[in-house]
């Protein structure tokens, strides 16, 4: 009896002992996965990109040399806004007139080149909204804002001064949008108050005429109209000479009578 009694005790230790493992076991929570973080945003170089997308090479000069560049790249790639930038080509730089861009001082220089950027990612779609929206505020801030125009697809840029197009776009991946131009954005802020002016028509050339010989019939007409060769002036010269012989025979008859 005793033996039985201290076998159902052991049992029943045992099957407590199991009672308890199977609660704690399903009230342990099974650890949730942790997502894996989002891949982070495409490291961009404008410099490198800049120099092997197309001709230039110009801009990016003036981008160095005010170092417009770093900002640009920084903005690019520390924010979460993004860059849209605006690249005319050399050809655009070639046919502007020397004064425009070399009588600039520096700081001018610097706020024509941010003023070739926005300080946010737009594709090309988004320019729709954006020319209900104009003027758009540029990196160069204040005054410097351009309008915008989208025409069937084709974006028309605006700067006050400068009326020019999209060409092409060079990348248009989030965070850098560059889009080619064929003009180079000169800002009113600068250039609106000292509109330099037309050149005036060069003057058209004079042929050179040889004089015109004078005809044999002018020639005729001048002589005969001299006053040596008028019958009006050998006329008087006769009637003259008569008169003197008259009188020198009026004078001879007189001395014979006396």
């Amino acid at each position: 009896m005793g033996f039985e009694m201290n076998f159902m005790a052991f049992i029943s230790a045992i099957l407590v002992v199991f009672y308890f493992a199977s609660a704690n076991a399903q009230s342990v929570v099974a650890p949730t996965p942790t997502p894996a973080p989002a891949p982070a945003p495409e490291h961009v170089n404008l410099t490198d990109l800049l120099s092997v997308a197309g001709p230039f090479q110009t801009f990016l000069g003036y981008l160095q040399s005010t170092k417009v560049i770093e900002t640009f790249q920084n903005q690019a790639n520390n924010t979460d806004e993004g860059i849209t930038l605006f690249v005319p080509k050399d050809e655009a730089f070639a046919s502007l007139k020397k004064p425009s861009i070399s009588n600039l001082t520096q700081d001018q220089l610097k706020s024509l080149c941010l003023f070739h950027a926005l300080p946010h990612y737009y594709k090309l779609a988004d320019f729709t909204n954006l020319s209900r929206q104009s003027p758009i505020p540029t990196f160069a801030g204040g005054q410097y804002s351009l309008n915008f125009t989208d025409n069937s697809g084709t974006v028309h840029v605006d700067s006050g001064w400068t009326k020019t197009k999209v060409i092409s776009a060079v990348r248009a991946t989030d965070p850098v949008a560059v889009y080619e131009t064929d003009k180079v954005l000169l800002p009113e802020a600068i250039f609106g108050t000292d509109i330099p002016p037309t050149p005036a028509p060069a003057p058209a050339p004079v042929p050179d005429t040889a004089p015109v010989a004078d005809s044999p019939s002018e020639k005729e007409g001048s002589e005969s109209s001299s006053p040596n060769s008028s019958p009006s002036s050998s006329h008087s010269i006769v009637n003259s000479g008569k008169l003197s012989q008259l009188a020198l025979a009026f004078v001879g008859a007189m001395l014979m009578f006396l």
